[in-house]
């Protein structure tokens, strides 16, 4: 494993691209930043951090050639292994929200951002972004943000917590090639945040009372409506109000 320490990058992941066009890099290739200037979240959110306090990185990761319609597995095999590592250290009440926020109760702690390369239609190479809150306390009009030391009311060292979740993530890795999809799938649900409770959903600029079922193999979230339809949602086409 190669762990490319940096001061400030506009981005962990465009780095590692940059890097990967320049030449072959091994697999699990890691760019860690104190600072991160142009951080991204899903669908092209911005992702604030302060500097030096919590952890930005990137990681590379070979897979052996995955369909295109099979994707979401890396989302779960990331999601469990960044709620592994949390789970170790005493993080309380951890959850994942569709597709791969860390909750921790209703906080958001951490998010993925998973970008793949393609070969025809199979997944190659992916680059995994992902954002954990640590050691910051104040986060201005994110009033759903927390980070492990405000949940766990101490400072946590940030190369030792790293070497937590590579690790996690190595072994949530294997069992991508070794387990069905179902296993995975089934996993994934057991943590999923607000499963089986009523919920408010919107969608087509309209409000609607339904429950978390589960997900897709694809990665739709599947939404019990109160006339006992289950309907599946891609993630542009339904967000939660909680």
């Amino acid at each position: 494993m190669k762990i490319v320490k940096l001061d400030a990058i506009d981005s962990t992941s465009s780095h590692l691209k940059g890097l990967l066009r320049s030449g072959p890099l091994d697999d699990f290739t890691v760019v860690v930043a104190k600072e991160q200037l142009s951080g991204r979240g899903q669908m092209g959110a911005k992702w604030y951090s302060e500097p030096g306090k919590n952890l930005m990185f990137s990681v590379l990761k070979r897979i052996a050639p995955l369909p295109v319609i099979d994707q979401f597995r890396l989302t779960m095999c990331t999601s469990l292994a960044i709620y592994d590592a949390l789970k170790k250290i005493g993080v309380p009440d951890l959850q994942i929200k569709w597709p791969n926020d860390i909750l921790s109760g209703t906080s958001k702690i951490c998010g993925i951002l998973i970008e793949n390369m393609l070969s025809g239609h199979q997944i190659e190479t992916t680059i995994i972004g992902i954002g954990l809150n640590v050691n910051q306390t104040n986060f201005i009009n994110l009033p759903n943000a927390s980070s492990l030391k405000l949940l766990l009311g101490k400072s946590i060292p940030l190369e030792g917590l790293l070497h937590s979740l590579l690790c996690h993530m190595k072994e949530r890795f294997l069992e991508l090639g070794t387990n069905d999809d179902r296993t995975l799938q089934v996993a994934y649900e057991s943590v999923l945040f607000a499963k089986d409770k009523p919920m408010v959903f919107t969608a087509e600029n309209q409000n609607f009372m339904g429950m978390v079922k589960g997900v897709s193999l694809e990665g739709k979230l599947l939404v019990s409506l109160e006339n006992n339809e289950t309907r599946e949602f891609d993630l542009k086409e339904v967000k939660m109000l909680y």
